[in-house]
């Protein structure tokens, strides 16, 4: 199969070829047309003056053709190889042009029907002579003696002159065909020749040096834009790396820590003999690691579906209203056993388009990330609205913690991050995956979830998802 290259420059000739073809042709026929007009105009216009001289004779004189007398003067080239006849009704020949000799100009019965009824007739004589011919037979009005005056001139010139022309069509198309496909394959090559450049340096680019990014030519034509695209790929390559690596290095981080415990209390146990409550107690906190660790396992299955594209839940109309009730009555004896309070805002019903355990799953973080920060005998507050301009359904869940530092708001989302509070406090509970599992979910719907902080103080999370319209499945 023919490159992209080769198939442009074969198209681009292709299109010169077929419009130079057309313009040729064109050019050919009007020029043909123009010089055989021209020929015409000059028969008739001798015609129609021979005409004119033997009308203003008497009807009685002697009928001649006019032409230049032979003499020592300089010759004359007025008739320049026309050929003059004058015939009566009958078709006899009443005179004649000394180049005419003893031969006469056709004038058969149906010419001289034609010119009885008055009409003017052009005709080519094909078999005439030893040359192509041209006549003209024009009727002589007023004269009974008379018919017709008959000019003739040969088509050799004329014929001469447009195989010349189109000589000189083919010469000049020719030359600007190869013109033109010169330009042509130089434009290509230097275009292609751009990106050839582009495609050997963006090969250069590996895992290794994703850091680097494509020389822009400096201008805002397709190649320039097509290195901007390049680069912009290249960044978000660069950043999906990164994100890998650093996800990859976390979840190594959380799985050997628990797993390093585990190991380390089961080789105490079997160090040496212990008490049967030893024993249970050991048990304990080992089923207590295996948890944690099933939970982060859980937790990774989950957003490796939803980066696969494969964690999709059948779409519902959800009560916004009872899935907060429902999430509070669960949480409830969690809040009570850190002194804590959990309170929904009374509110009109709000529907949402949605899965309902993706839904569930994410305020359930919320609530749970917002008891964590939470200082004891405090209140963790819900919210219901429905943005109608936006046409969002919102919950709100707002704390009254130390909120959210502004360095730390852009990573919030982010895989096994924590925050220099829950960094600090070892008994603050989390792996750094609740929030960034509730955005994948949410997002993974055609939702999302926003960050910020309160202006009396604490965090507030708007998990926004599509508003549902009454009416409407």
């Amino acid at each position: 199969m023919l490159s992209f290259r080769k198939r442009l420059a074969l198209a681009h000739v292709s299109v010169i070829v077929v419009v130079m073809a057309v313009a040729a042709l064109g050019s050919y026929l009007v020029f043909s047309r123009n010089v055989h007009r021209e020929l015409d105009a000059a028969l008739l216009a001798l015609a129609e003056t021979e005409m004119g001289m033997l009308l203003s004779a008497g009807e009685g004189d002697t009928v001649i053709v006019h032409e230049a007398p032979p003499g020592p003067g300089a010759p004359s080239f007025v008739r320049l190889d026309r050929l003059v006849q004058i015939v009566d009704a009958d078709g006899r020949v009443l005179a004649r042009s000394s180049n005419l000799g003893e031969a006469q100009l056709p004038i058969p019965a149906a010419l001289r029907e034609r010119l009885a009824a008055g009409e003017t007739v052009f005709e080519t004589l094909d078999g005439y002579g030893e040359e192509p011919t041209r006549m003209v037979s024009v009727p002589v009005p007023g004269r009974t003696s008379l018919l017709a005056v008959q000019v003739a001139g040969s088509l050799d010139d004329v014929n001469r002159t447009v195989a010349m022309a189109s000589a000189l069509f083919i010469i000049l198309g020719g030359a600007l065909l190869l013109a033109l496909g010169a330009a042509g394959a130089l434009i290509t090559r230097r275009a292609f020749g751009a990106i050839d450049d582009v495609v050997r340096q963006a090969h250069r680019i590996g895992d290794a040096n994703l850091g680097e990014r494509l020389p822009h030519p400096g201008t805002r034509d397709e190649i320039g834009r097509l290195v901007d695209t390049l680069n912009d790929m290249l960044a978000r390559i660069e950043q999906g790396m990164e994100a890998q690596r650093r996800f990859t290095s976390d979840a190594s981080h959380e799985l050997r820590s628990p797993l390093s415990r585990l190991r380390t209390e089961l080789e105490l146990a079997l160090r040496r003999p212990r008490e049967p409550a030893a024993y249970v107690e050991t048990l304990r906190s080992s089923l207590e690691e295996v948890e944690s660790l099933t939970l982060l396992v859980e937790e990774l299955l989950v957003l490796a579906r939803l980066d696969a594209g494969q964690e999709r839940d059948a779409v519902e109309t959800v009560s916004l209203n009872q899935l907060a009730e429902e999430a509070l009555r669960r949480l409830e004896p969690l809040a009570r056993e850190r002194r804590l309070a959990l309170s929904l805002a009374p509110a009109p019903p709000v529907a949402a388009r949605f899965a309902r355990g993706a839904a569930s799953l994410a305020l359930a973080n919320l609530l749970d990330n917002a008891l964590k920060f939470s200082p004891p005998d405090t209140t963790v507050r819900v919210s219901l609205r429905a943005d109608a301009e936006a046409n969002e359904a919102v919950i709100t869940v707002a704390d009254s913690g130390p909120g959210i530092r502004g360095d730390e708001m852009p990573h919030l989302f982010e895989r096994f991050y924590r925050g220099a509070t829950a960094r600090s406090d070892e008994k603050t509970p989390g792996l750094g995956l609740g929030l960034a599992l509730s955005q994948a979910v949410v997002h993974a719907h055609g939702g999302r979830i926003e960050a910020a902080n309160e202006s009396g103080g604490g965090a507030r999370f708007d998990m926004r998802l599509p508003l549902a319209v009454p009416g409407k499945p």
